[in-house]
């Protein structure tokens, strides 16, 4: 750009304002009437549409975890054990599956969670763990505690 005086300069605002502006309106695009096409309101709904968008994200990941704790504990009281003695057995066998792949086990692998399930009575009855009296030891199940006794 070439300017004329120190003046024009000055006023002149450049390409930053063109680029800074295209933002706003790329996120706008899909709005209707004036939050579409003027600056002034086009910022304002981007601003709020991107504080709701940021609230969503935290609701949708707080479903999720509700949705897999709700799965997981079906699947535990479907095989008969509490989902805390579950929960603590699985992580004093050193297995870290995070609650996601639990409920996924639980919908669409009910086998392999059986066998967790059955897996964790076994090693809540070595422990001890409350409530564990109640359950019945597996026979197919070869824990550390077997091997100590």
């Amino acid at each position: 750009m070439v300017f004329t005086t120190a003046m024009m300069m000055v006023r002149s605002r450049g390409p930053d304002e063109f680029w800074r502006k295209r933002k706003i309106f790329k996120i706008a695009a899909h709005f209707s009437g004036r939050r579409r096409n003027c600056y002034s309101i086009a910022i304002k709904a981007v601003h709020r549409a991107l504080q709701f968008a940021t609230i969503g994200r935290t609701i949708r990941k707080n479903d999720m975890i509700s949705l897999w704790n709700t799965r997981i504990s079906a699947g535990c009281e479907e095989h008969g054990i509490n989902i805390h003695n579950f929960k603590d057995s699985l992580s004093r066998c050193d297995i870290q599956l995070n609650k996601k792949v639990l409920a996924d086990l639980a919908i669409w692998e009910p086998s392999s969670f059986k066998a967790l399930s059955d897996l964790a009575k076994s090693v809540s009855i070595d422990y001890n763990l409350p409530g564990a009296d109640k359950y019945e030891k597996p026979t197919h199940v070869v824990t550390r505690g077997l091997l100590l006794k």
